[in-house]
Order: C-alpha cells, then structure tokens, then sequence
C-alpha cells in the first residue's frame, strides 16, 4: 500500500501521475516511484521519502510518454528505502508493477521463481509479481495474440493468494494498461481519448468527474480507444460509471494553514447535513407520532426485533463505537459491545440471536473491519433465521468495499477527508450513532416521544453551538499551545459519555504531535496511572455537567494534589471548574448525552496546534496512513 494512479491518453503521463499522487498524499506514505513506457523502454524513477525528491529526480529528464503508473507506498515488507519502492520490475526490466495490499504467499513464489534464474533485488512481496507475469508471457514467446498480457496477468492472479490492487505495464505492449482488484480498492476514470486508475478517486478529480469502482475479481485493460472490464475467469462484463458530485475544491485547503484545520472547521456543517439528510422535517410527537423521526432508510429486516449489538471498528472508529454503545445502550435499551475489529476475527464472540452487527469504516476498506464482518458473516449463515446475520455499514464513502459488502449502510455524509487524523468523519459517525438510537429508541418505545424530541432540538443547535466553540477557542488554544514545546507525556481524563472523548483527544496528539498520551476513564486514575504524575504531565480531563460532573472534579483534585498542570473541558462560567483547573477550555452548556460533540472539539484543536506550533507535517503525520488496507 498505499496509493496507485495510472493513466493512457494523450497528455504527459508524468505530469499526470505526480498530480495524482499529490492528492493520494494524505493517505500516508515513506517512498514513491513513476514507470512510463518511451520508444520501446520501460523508464522508472523511484525516491525514499517525501513526493519532492522524486520530483526533483523526474525534472532531470525529459519524459513525453502517454502511459504510466505510480505509486506512493506504506511499508508493510522491507524498510521503507529506494529500492524497495514501487513500482518493481523483472529481471529483464519489460514489466513493471505496482500495487496495494499483502501476496500472501510471496516467499513460495519468490523461491520458485529463484529457482528458473529470475533475480530479485528487494525485500517486497510486490515484486513477485512483475517477475511472473515476465515467466508466463515467456512461456508463449511465440504466440501472437492480441490478448497475451490480459490473459498473461489474468493467468499470475490466480497464483496470488491475499488482498491486492495491481496496475501492471509491459513494454511489449506499450499501448494497454492492465489493472486487477482483489480486496484491496481501485477505482476507473473515464476521460475525452483518455483513462485513469487510482486506489482512491481523489486522484481523479481535476481530471473527470465519470467514474466506474472495480468490484472484487475484476481485472480490466486500458487502450486509448477505451476500457474493457472482465471478471478473473475472463467473462467480459457490462458496467456503468457514475458520476461524482464532488467539486475541486473539496480537496483543496481553501486558506487554512492544513487540511486538518479545515477539516475540524467543517465539522458544524457536516452536522448540519446530517440531520437535513436523516430528520423527518415533518415530525411532531403530538401530531405524527405513527411515524419515525428519524430516516436512515434502514430496513425492518435489519432493525426489527434487535436483541443485541455488536460493534466492529479499528481506531478513532472504535473511540466513536463505544460512544455509539453508550448511546445505543442508555436510549434503546439494548446490550451493545464495541470489538476490535483486528482481535474479532481470530476470537469472535459467541453467537447471540437477533444481533445486529454493525461495522465501521471511514473508508470503507479499512482491512481487519472487512474481514471481521465477512467472519460474521459466514459463521452465522448456516444457521436457522434467528442467528442469520444482518450486518450493518457505517461509512463516509457510498462506493467503498464496505458499502458493497453489507446488507445496508449508515452514509455518514462527511465528504472527503484529506487529514490522516479523523475529525469530521468523527463526528459525523458519533452523529450516525445518534440517530440510529434514536431510531431504535422510538421502534422499543425505550424512550418517551418528548424525550425523543428533546435531544433531536438539542441535536439541532449542536452545529451553531460547534461555530461558537471554534470562534472563541481556537485563539486561546493557540496561545496555550505555546506552553507544552517541552512536554512529553500527556494523560486525557473522562467519565461516563465522555471517557470516548479521552481517548479521542490522546489519539489525536499521540497521531499528529508524537507525545505520548493517554486517555484513561477518571476514576481509574487512582488505580495505578496516578504513579506517573508530576509537574511535568499535564493532565486534560473532561468535565461536562450532569451525573459523573463531581466525580470528574474529585478526580482532577487528586492530579492537582501531584502538581500536575490541570487544563479542564468544561462548560462557561463553572465556578467549580473556575477553581480546580489552570486553564479552562469552555464550551456552550448542553445536556450530558450530547456533550462529547463539543468536548472533542478543543481537544481536536489542542492537538492540531501544539503539532503546528513543533513545525510538524499535521495532515500527514509519520507512519501512519489514512486507509489501513492490510491487516
């Protein structure tokens, strides 16, 4: 992994590719490389680290070719270094590969093709396969087919064992652009004589707004007349592109300093098309009460007589997963547990009847999520109807892997994120769980009409509410930002609601500011992490009125009686606050179930400037990757 473009047509591949790669940036890389075909040459340049010093490499040559591909790549096999970028190429330098995803079986491969003479001269598993589509295509030397090198990487992937995307070039065939996916994403642009590939559609947008995803077991061939699409059987397939409604200016940073800055200021209108999308505009408790105030769209067949939840996530998902348990388990009533989606899949949970299985994915390709809910589903289909699975998607992309593997999905209507470190896609997912309590709160009559009302009016006010923390937050945050240049370790504190909100915050700075931090619920403090505290780890707690409010207070007491520097999340004009904490980080008074949409808010903004204030690269911190596409 971790981010593919290619193209054919009639313009400079180069300028295509590093345009393309530019905007997959934001995925997380270490090295990048291009490979062109020019008057019978296959030509490749590849660069450890950062998209300038392959730039700078690529500005020393002249390149006219119409046909490439390139890559930016998250080291998974072998160090992060030149030779080991993509794209890799045979001992005989005719083809070239480049790919997302994990061979599984690299090393069988690897020793089998070592032993026909083939020489390899990296530690990857991508590199096996431009070395066996180079053996089978010299197996039939001779043959003149027009379909040689479809049918030649048809032929290597059915060797491959594990998920993966490949773009593949052979210099043999200069005018044919061969991509195949497996469980790993890759989507097709359509332009006027001219075609693009990219793992994420991103890449594509400056270029054509037509596009067409590649499903599971489909390789396809681009010519400059056009595209032909196949299933890995070689049945030929009709499909038809869409068209994307995203502007270029979606993925661009419209005067903020960073896309995460952007991107956490966004978060009250994504809010807003949230509720203008699943509210029914039309409901009243006294005068609609037969119908429900909410609209996701889902079935009664996914939703209808749910006894139990089990929620599957990875990371910032799985912080706004177990808010969703709260959530799910104090309005509707109903038993909820939040899995690592990663552990899932080697020690599932028993089976439970009428269980409703949601996983959760910004991607929607996120690798452990998917094959924890493709676990799920196979171990319950065999049984009777009870225990059949329903399984439900919670993503911020329609046209992902996820959407196309589950029964229904939750949209979450963030629009593209460009910033490693989830905001937006945050708090719109904690927004889906709010409604899909909601919705299963009022299907069980858990909650009363005018409760349900209650927190949908307060849902309403949260984005106007968000505006105002941002507003007059943001400069002090700014300033105290200042005070930790020297820090190293930070500890979050929450209770209740907001002990996901903890965890958040210390994600948040661990990903973007490379301090240590963690979050930990208030009370278990005492219980071993107060041993770390002193002057020197500042303590963050969360302390939003309602039942746990005293006890967050009592615990921050006994970090200030360590010296630690105490900075609060709280409400305006709390006096208790005003005298317990250092510095107070104010947001607008609202009930507690819906306090963590705007306790994470200055959390979020604490990390981004103390990251900003270290000259950190924020939007694409190290080692990490926006969509984690292995396991």
């Amino acid at each position: 992994m971790c981010g593919i473009v290619g193209y054919i047509g009639t313009q400079t591949a180069v300028d295509i590719l590093l345009g393309g790669l530019e905007r997959l940036e934001y995925r997380g890389y270490d090295s990048a490389g291009i490979a062109t075909i020019l008057e019978g040459e296959l030509h490749c340049t590849r660069a450890k680290g950062k998209l300038y010093n392959l730039r700078e490499k690529l500005e020393r040559e002249v390149n006219p070719a119409r046909i490439g591909i390139g890559h930016t790549r998250w080291a998974t096999h072998g160090k992060p270094e030149e030779h080991n970028a993509h794209p890799h190429r045979d001992s005989q330098q005719r083809v070239a590969v480049v790919q997302n995803g994990i061979i599984e079986n690299y090393q069988e491969l690897r020793e089998e093709l070592k032993s026909k003479g083939h020489e390899f001269v990296s530690e990857t598993d991508t590199e096996v396969i431009p070395h066996l589509i180079a053996d089978i295509l010299a197996q039939d030397e001779d043959l003149d087919d027009a379909d040689r090198f479809l049918k030649a990487v048809q032929t290597a992937i059915t060797h491959l064992d594990g998920a993966f995307a490949i773009a593949v070039l052979c210099v043999d065939y200069p005018d044919e652009l061969i991509v195949a996916r497996q469980q790993a994403p890759l989507t097709l642009g359509f332009g006027q004589g001219e075609f693009f590939c990219a793992s994420d559609v991103t890449a594509l947008v400056p270029h054509t707004h037509t596009v067409l995803s590649l499903e599971n077991g489909e390789i396809a061939r681009l010519t400059p007349l056009g595209v032909e699409i196949y299933n890995f059987e070689g049945k030929r397939l009709k499909k038809t592109p869409r068209t994307l409604d995203w502007s270029l200016t979606t993925v661009e940073k419209q005067g903020f300093r960073h896309f995460m800055l952007k991107e956490i200021y966004e978060q009250p209108n994504v809010i807003r098309t949230c509720l203008d999308a699943y509210l029914n505009p039309h409901w009243h408790p006294q005068d609609n009460s037969e119908v429900s105030p909410i609209n996701l769209g889902l079935s009664e067949a996914m939703l209808g007589n749910v006894e139990n939840v089990q929620i599957l996530a990875c990371g910032t998902s799985w912080h706004s997963s177990l808010l969703g348990k709260y959530l799910i388990e104090q309005l509707a009533g109903i038993p909820t547990m939040v899995q690592y989606a990663s552990e899932f899949r080697y020690a599932p949970s028993p089976i439970t009847p009428n269980t409703l299985s949601i996983g959760v994915t910004q991607s929607g390709e996120t690798a452990d999520t998917l094959a924890a809910l493709e676990t799920e589903k196979q171990r319950r289909i065999a049984l009777d109807s009870k225990y059949r699975p329903r399984i439900l998607g919670v993503t911020n992309r329609p046209e992902s892997t996820l959407a196309h593997m589950v029964d229904e999905i939750i949209n979450t209507q963030a629009g593209i994120e460009i910033g490693v470190a989830a905001t937006k896609s945050f708090t719109a997912q904690v927004m889906g769980f709010y409604l899909l309590a909601l919705e299963l709160a009022y299907r069980r009559q858990s909650l009363s009409l005018e409760q349900i009302e209650t927190i949908i009016n307060g849902l309403r006010h949260l984005p106007r509410q968000m505006e105002l923390v941002l507003e007059k937050q943001e400069p002090i945050i700014e300033e105290l930002a200042h005070e930790f240049n020297d820090t190293q370790d930070f500890i979050f504190l929450g209770r209740g609601v907001n002990f996901p909100i903890a965890l958040e915050g210390a994600l948040k700075l661990k990903e973007i500011s490379y301090i240590h931090a963690e979050g930990y619920p208030a009370g278990e403090m005492k219980h071993g992490p107060i041993a770390l505290l002193d002057a020197k780890v500042p303590v963050v707690a969360i302390a939003m009125p309602g039942i746990v409010y005293d006890k967050v207070i009592s615990n921050a007491q006994e970090a200030k009686a360590r010296d630690a520097r105490l900075i609060g999340v709280t409400v305006i004009d709390d006096l208790d606050a005003s005298h317990t904490f250092n510095d107070i980080l104010t947001v607008p008074r609202v009930d507690e179930i819906l306090s963590p949409m705007l306790a994470v808010i200055p959390l979020q903004l604490l990390a981004y400037h103390i990251a900003a204030r270290r000259g950190l690269d924020v939007d694409q911190p190290r080692n990490l990757a926006k969509s984690v596409t292995v396991e």
